[in-house]
This record gives structure tokens, C-alpha cells and sequence, in this order.
């Protein structure tokens, strides 16, 4: 295995606003408390104070999550370590995909497991634990319940509703199962054994990670919202955190930075069986919305009180609940996910919550042995994967043409021509420049359709070579999205087992570049 890093700027899939952020703008540094950089975890970890009463509930309710599960030694370790004052966690956050939905799925994971390794390094007198925040509570069916292969969609569909994570693995689940015959042994022995999605979920990450230390976080408990109910009368009362969100994505948008979340009065849902809706405030009365709920005040007040776990939070104020009920230091995200916590600072600061590290989780790009021989035959380098087709098509195809398909000599030549008899005819009679100058941009108009059909017709020569670079692009980038974005990771653990550990000694979750790997 060989890999590349290349330049994230080159790739021309990253916004401005994240790559001023990684690279340490001066305009962002008021939105966030430290640099993504291995020397800001000693203040971190100075800042980062965790009361025992929290430490105590998180190794409880973990402890209780995992005890179903035959765990791995690593993970008992783990599980030990987090009654210490000196465990920290680092952590990263996804949806429940099906099979693990797109590759960054999976890149997430090994870029967080990545991190609490290199810590450990810097900074032996801590104990570092990977965290994947398991989006149980998240309720956009639609984003998750597919997976591609081969260019091939694969599709659950079903009627349940409410928090995705409780959605049982039903009679719908088990036909939708059997599209998929060839899924590798640890997707059909965690659905297979599983009565929800939740719980599959937990079994193939534990199964895939667990021997790398990695814990997984399910925070849609009643113990662990209960140490949140500050934020939740502060929300739902106050409406502080929308104004504090607010201020910062005006300050950000000052700056020509667009938001990436958007604020809300009240930013939590109603929890409940089968129902995760918006919470709204109208008059005096707290109403949730698609359903016959409605709460006064002093009702409202009591449900917090008895039933805090009714209570989920939005995207404006899960990164807040994380950093309240884990002892974390860096949260891993993606490009838009990372550069949206800057928008939250003032909420963070409200609460006197510090916000973790902000690392970019790793980028890659996967090239199979084909696609090599492919590169090779083209004379392209790895950097190249990344440029438009177009206009290389047109660089390309002008430097092996045949003739010169610009035309651009018989242009200039033509253009002379009648300038020159055009100004000896001015003599004659006013009149004819002007007849010359038209006949000028007539016959240009024909040269230019001529030169588009030779071009056309060297395209058809050289289809060979275009063909096999567009398959290359395609491969990178099927219909335009990033291959991470795409595809599912048994495109290549299927057919090589090893797949996991070569993404371990490729990735550098401080390294800030695309990976080309070269399998």
C-alpha cells in the first residue's frame, strides 16, 4: 500500500470558510478556543473541568450500554479508566447508517481512535478514550436508511417514525436483509442478532473497533439528560442559547462566513414513542408540533423535572449536551460540521462549558489497482484526480491534436485581411469598411464552427484516453460527490480484510490533507 497527501485547497471540494479555520485565520479566532494542533490539549485539558458526580453517571450508564455485550478486553480497560480524573475522551458523531452508510463514516472512527493514540503519546501522564456519539435520537429516516455498492443502491423502507435508533428490525428490516446476501459476517451478525437499529449498530462498531479501544455513546437516557436540565429551562424560558447562536452567525456573517446551522428559539424536540417533533412556544402554551401536545408552563417545568429524557436537543445544543455529559477534549467532524461549533461559542460561553479542540476528521480517496494502471496510462500524477474534466479535456485534446483545432492562425490571418482591404476600400467609399468589418465577423462565426467540428472529431480520436479519464473522475467522484461521500466500505473490506488497519497507518488525524490511498 502506498499513499499521497495532497493538498486539501487542490481537491476544490472544501469551503473557504473551513480551510481559513484549519489554517488559523486571524478573523475566526474569537469563534473558538484553541487551535487544531496537538500543543492546544495541555490547555485543554486545564480547562476541561469535570465534576466526579458527572464521571459517575457516565461510567454507570455506559457500563449498563455495554452489558449485553462480551467485551473485549480493551474496552473493559477503557470502561475502568473513565472513573480516573485523569481520562479524558475524544470524540466523533454520526448518524446510524445502514452497513455504515459512506466511507467517512468509517474515516471518522479511525481518525478519532487515531487521535486518542497520538495524545497518549504527547501526554503520558493522561488517559485518552475514543468516543463515537451514536445519533439515536435523530429522526431523518430518509438520510440514512440506504447504503451504495457498486453503484448500486441498497434501500430499507419502512413506516416507523420518531427516533431512529429505536426503530425495530422488523419483518420489512428482515426482506430488506436479503437484497444484501453478500454483507460481510459482522453487518449480518449484529442485524441478525439485534432487536433494534440501535443495538446493530453497537454490536458492528464494537465488533469492527472495540479492539482499538473505541466506546460508544448512546446519550438518549434519562441519566445522562438529566445533568442538562439547566440548558433545558434556560431553552425553553430564556431562549438564551438561540440569541447567543444568533449574535455569532451575524458576527461570522459580518465576515462574509455563511452559517451552517440555524438557530431557533426553543432548540430542543419532544421525545417520546415514536415521536421526535419541534417544541414551539404560542402564547403561554408549549405545543409540539404534528401531534395533539400541549403544555403549560408549570407542566413543562414538571415534565423537565420526571421525564428529562422527553427532552432532545437540536444541532444547536447536542455539541453542548456532549460536552457536558463526557469529560471530552476534541470533538472530529466534517467540513461543514467542524466550522458550525464556531456559531455556538456564545452558547458555550453562557454556560461556562469550554468548547473542545475542533479537529477535521481525515479526508481519503481509495484508488483500486485498475484505476492505477489508469493514472499510469493518462501520465497523471495523483494531484490530478482532482481537476475538472472539462477543462483538461480542453488542454488535452488541443495538445494531441492532430491539426490545430483552434484555428487560431487562419483567424488572425482572416482578421488582417479584411481590416487591411477593408481600410484600402474606406477610399473608395465610406460605406465599405464597414461592409468589410461585417463580412469579418461573419467569416470568423464559420471558422469557429469549423473549429468545434475538428474538435469534435479529435475527440472521437482520442476517445480512448478521455473515456479512461473519466472513469477515473467518476471513480474519485461518482455523479460529482466525493468518493467518501458515496461509497460504502465493503467495496473494499469485502475483498480485503485488512482494509481497516491500512486506513490506521495511513491516517494522521493532524495531518490536514487528502489521502490518496493506493491499495
Amino acid at each position: 500500500m502506498e499513499y499521497h497527501c495532497i493538498d486539501l485547497r487542490k481537491t476544490n471540494q472544501f469551503s473557504d470558510f473551513f480551510l481559513d479555520y484549519i489554517e488559523g485565520k486571524a478573523e475566526l479566532r474569537p469563534f473558538y478556543n484553541h487551535l487544531p494542533k496537538i500543543e492546544s490539549f495541555q490547555k485543554a485539558i486545564e480547562q476541561k473541568h469535570f465534576s466526579d458526580t458527572h464521571r459517575q453517571v457516565l461510567c454507570e450508564t455506559l457500563t449498563a450500554q455495554y452489558s449485553e455485550i462480551e467485551l473485549f478486553e480493551e474496552e473493559k480497560l477503557q470502561l475502568q479508566k473513565l472513573a480516573d480524573s485523569k481520562t479524558f475522551t475524544v470524540t466523533t458523531g454520526h448518524q446510524m447508517n445502514l452497513y455504515t452508510g459512506p466511507l467517512y463514516f468509517i474515516y471518522k472512527i479511525v481518525s478519532t481512535i487515531r487521535l486518542a493514540e497520538k495524545l497518549r503519546e504527547a501526554y503520558p501522564d493522561y488517559h485518552f478514550v475514543p468516543i463515537y456519539w451514536m445519533a439515536t435520537e435523530d429522526h431523518d429516516f430518509d438520510e440514512i436508511n440506504y447504503f451504495k455498492l457498486d453503484g448500486k443502491k441498497y434501500q430499507w423502507k419502512t413506516n416507523q417514525s420518531g427516533a431512529v435508533g429505536n426503530f425495530e428490525l422488523d419483518a420489512s428490516f428482515k426482506e430488506f436483509a436479503k437484497t444484501v446476501p453478500f454483507a460481510a459476517d459482522v453487518f449480518k451478525d449484529a442485524y441478525g442478532s439485534s432487536k433494534t437499529l440501535k443495538e446493530a449498530v453497537r454490536k458492528y462498531v464494537h465488533e469492527l473497533f472495540g479492539r482499538r479501544g473505541l466506546l460508544i455513546v448512546d446519550a438518549q437516557e434519562a441519566s445522562f439528560k438529566s445533568l442538562f436540565k439547566e440548558v433545558m429551562r434556560d431553552d425553553l424560558f430564556s431562549h438564551t442559547p438561540h440569541r447567543e447562536a444568533v449574535l455569532k452567525t451575524e458576527s461570522l456573517e459580518s465576515l462574509g462566513y455563511g452559517g451552517q446551522i440555524f438557530p431557533r428559539e426553543i432548540n430542543f424536540f419532544y421525545l417520546d414513542e415514536g415521536v421526535r417533533e419541534r417544541i414551539e412556544q404560542q402564547g403561554d402554551e408549549y405545543v409540539v408540533l404534528n401531534t395533539e401536545l400541549r403544555f403549560s408552563r408549570s407542566k413543562i417545568e414538571q415534565l423537565i423535572e420526571e421525564h428529562p429524557e422527553r427532552f432532545s436537543p437540536n444541532v444547536v445544543l447536542r455539541p453542548l449536551y456532549q460536552e457536558t455529559i463526557l469529560p471530552n477534549l476534541a470533538y472530529l467532524g466534517g467540513p461543514s460540521e467542524t466550522v458550525y461549533w464556531l456559531q455556538l461559542k456564545g452558547v458555550f460561553d453562557h454556560f461556562k462549558v469550554p468548547v473542545p479542540v475542533l479537529l477535521p476528521r481525515n479526508f481519503a480517496l481509495v484508488l483500486e489497482p485498475l484505476f492505477e494502471k489508469k493514472l499510469e496510462q493518462l501520465d497523471w500524477q495523483v494531484e490530478d484526480i482532482f481537476q475538472d474534466f472539462d477543462e483538461w479535456k480542453k488542454s488535452f485534446v488541443a495538445k494531441h491534436a492532430s491539426i490545430d483545432v483552434s484555428l487560431e492562425n487562419e483567424r488572425t490571418t482572416l482578421a488582417t485581411l479584411y481590416e487591411e482591404k477593408g481600410k484600402e476600400a474606406k477610399n473608395l467609399e465610406k460605406s465599405l469598411e464597414q461592409s468589410f468589418e461585417a463580412a469579418k465577423v461573419r467569416s470568423l462565426k464559420i471558422l469557429n464552427q469549423m473549429s468545434r467540428k475538428l474538435r469534435k472529431a479529435e475527440e472521437r480520436r482520442q476517445h480512448i484516453s478521455l473515456e479512461r479519464a473519466r472513469a477515473i473522475l467518476d471513480y474519485a467522484a461518482p455523479g460529482g460527490t466525493p468518493q467518501e461521500r458515496v461509497v460504502n466500505m465493503m467495496q473494499f473490506y469485502l475483498a480485503d480484510d485488512e482494509f481497516l488497519e491500512k486506513l490506521y497507518k495511513a491516517f494522521d488525524p493532524l495531518d490536514y490533507s487528502m489521502i490518496v490511498i493506493e491499495l
